[in-house]
């Protein structure tokens, strides 16, 4: 396995990642990225700012895309980030995966001085919320600055 940054190279593949997954977990549904119109470019967005945002793939031996995690400044907290669009595929779940590509994340944010890293989940990601739980993250009330989210789980992580 390899983890590099995201290119433009990924961008599709990366795209059908999320969509399949979402859909596998009735997801599919507006106001999730699954119908974000920048889906099929993310990497214009991770490489529009490299100061505040990062995103990163794993690919097999075959170079063939089997995960990604992100960040993204969160201005909503004080020093904090948000952990961004993991997923994986389907033949790497449950193999630890996860735990490694957040510990790699949150490295990252701690060099770029962050000191909390927060996230959102939706309750049909059952496996997804395990992780998080496990990998140090406490549940938080919603945030009364999000207003639109379709998300209905809010975690947060002091690093």
């Amino acid at each position: 396995m390899k983890i590099s940054k995201l290119t433009p190279a990924y961008d599709l593949e990366l795209a059908e990642l999320i969509r399949v997954n979402l859909k596998k977990h009735a997801l599919d549904i507006p106001g999730t990225v699954y119908f974000d119109d920048n889906l099929n470019h993310l990497s214009d967005y991770y490489l529009d700012n490299p100061e505040k945002r990062h995103y990163y793939i794993a690919t097999d031996d075959n170079d063939k895309l089997i995960g990604g995690i992100g960040l993204a400044e969160f201005e909503f907290f004080e020093d904090c980030c948000e952990l961004q669009k993991l997923y994986l595929a389907d033949e790497v779940k449950g193999k630890g995966l996860s735990y490694k590509l957040i510990s790699m994340i949150e490295d990252k944010a701690k060099e770029l001085g962050y000191k909390r890293m927060y996230l959102e989940t939706h309750d049909n990601l059952e496996a997804a919320i395990h992780v998080y739980e496990k990998s140090g993250y406490k549940e938080i009330e919603k945030p009364s600055a999000i207003v639109h989210a379709t998300m209905n789980r809010f975690f947060i992580k002091e690093l």
